[in-house]
């Protein structure tokens, strides 16, 4: 299935109009008509918009044998955030891990 369509199935099953995908991804809705029909394609940038905007990953929208993955799932949570611990100081990083002892010490008294 070519990129637009893709993005008309996933635009329709969200119940989105043309507009509001745009106003999601920072366009207007002609523009999203144009890559729907397959006039124009999206800019790398535009497409990681589009699918932030649909909770898809890029390769499900470019590629016809890659499963639906959503951008964002319960999932994925604990490693966005472990990415961003890196970004912790010395201080906060040991107030974490204290945190995390804590609820893996209170996890295993439960079983």
């Amino acid at each position: 299935m070519p990129l637009g369509e893709r993005m008309k199935e996933l635009r329709n099953e969200a119940g989105w109009s043309q507009g509001e995908l745009a106003d999601k991804v920072g366009t207007d809705g002609r523009q999203i008509s144009r890559y729907e029909n397959g006039r124009i394609t999206p800019s790398l940038d535009v497409l990681a918009r589009i699918a932030e905007a649909l909770n898809v990953s890029i390769d499900h929208l470019v590629f016809d044998d890659i499963p639906r993955r959503p951008l964002h799932s319960a999932e994925n949570l604990l490693g966005d955030h472990l990415a961003g611990v890196g970004e912790l100081s010395s201080e906060d990083l040991s107030a974490l891990l204290s945190v995390l002892d804590g609820l893996i010490a209170k996890s295993r008294l439960k079983t």
